[in-house]
């Protein structure tokens, strides 16, 4: 297996492993890593792996903040190897405290990002990502606080998610009028089978040189290969919480798209990560994990194959056709 490739988050000097954990299923109810030592194992795997960057956010867990929690006790001793990312933004249910419902504001922001400090048991956080825009808090208020935290050492660099491009372009301009911190990273919904971000997001990020996170890469689990027309593991993330999307899957594409794969003597999984790993812009490919064998397998798909700009433009034509 080779080593993982890194690059650079952005218009920034933070460097992370190209294929990411994505930490949306610590404290998940009916996972093997719903328990701490099921959670340590995933983490240690992927340390030990050569994965840096680690997602959370104060939402993620089967109660808000569980998923820092237990992440900050993985990654306990083994810190300084980690590019940490969380977010803020979704509704804590009153973790964090009173919010009604303004959650990018000055006031909630420095609530969050303490309450995430203490939760992942740390004293800086390297991405610290707006995990939604607030509609009613100006923008500006909100980078401003986010740079007064990057100038106290609190975090590091600044992201945002499910930011539309309008949004982003004008997250840009404000920034770049009152001299503040600028967002160095976008993470949307993005993968072979679900493409909205093409029309808007993704031409912005471009514009802007931002860093691209894609969420649900493998469409989940979709894309991982494990699943066929006449069904999959019946322990599979999809099997168990999204059968609807089993259902309504594009089984001609996706056979068509196997097809492809066996012809080149790859798995989908490691074609679904090379097909990313090609888009302009995209930096990291973040995936989530309940067992260790996941780990490994996701960082040889990430590592195992490079295709032809002939082999991006049919699987993108294969695509087309979802």
């Amino acid at each position: 297996m080779a080593a993982i490739e890194h690059r650079p988050l952005g218009p920034s000097g933070l460097v992370v492993s190209t294929v990411g954990l994505g930490c949306n299923n610590f404290g998940r109810p009916d996972t093997v890593t719903e328990t701490q030592d099921g959670t340590d194992a995933v983490v240690h795997a992927a340390l030990d792996a050569g994965v840096t960057l680690f997602d959370t956010a104060d939402i993620y867990g089967g109660t808000p903040g569980q998923s820092e929690s237990m992440l900050g006790k993985a990654i306990a001793g083994r810190r300084d190897e980690v590019v940490l990312a969380t977010k803020f933004g979704m509704d804590m249910r009153g973790a964090n405290g009173p919010d009604w419902g303004v959650r990018g504001s000055r006031r909630y922001v420095r609530l969050a990002v303490e309450s995430s400090l203490q939760r992942l048991g740390t004293d800086w956080i390297d991405l610290y990502q707006m995990h939604r825009p607030d509609s009613v808090t100006p923008i500006e208020e909100t980078l401003s606080v986010l740079d007064d935290l990057v100038r106290e050492g609190k975090i590091r660099y600044v992201g945002h998610s499910n930011f539309a491009g309008w949004q982003i372009a004008e997250a840009e301009l404000t920034a770049s009028i009152a001299g503040t911190t600028a967002f160095v990273s976008a993470q949307n919904e993005y993968s072979p089978l679900a493409r909205a971000a093409e029309a808007e997001v993704l031409p912005a990020v471009r514009a802007y040189a931002l860093g691209f996170l894609p969420f649900f890469p493998l469409y989940n689990g979709l894309l991982s290969g494990k699943y066929t027309r006449s069904g999959g593991p019946t322990d599979g993330r999809l099997s168990k919480r999204k059968p609807e999307l089993l259902e309504s899957a594009p089984w001609d594409v996706l056979e068509e798209y196997q097809g492809f794969c066996d012809e080149r003597g790859v798995t989908m999984l490691q074609a679904t990560f090379a097909w990313l790993l090609a888009q302009p812009g995209l930096t990291s490919v973040i995936a989530g994990a309940t067992k260790p064998e996941q780990i490994t397998q996701n960082v040889d798909a990430g590592t195992a194959w490079t295709p032809s700009e002939d082999d991006i433009a049919e699987m993108t034509v294969i695509f087309d056709a979802a």
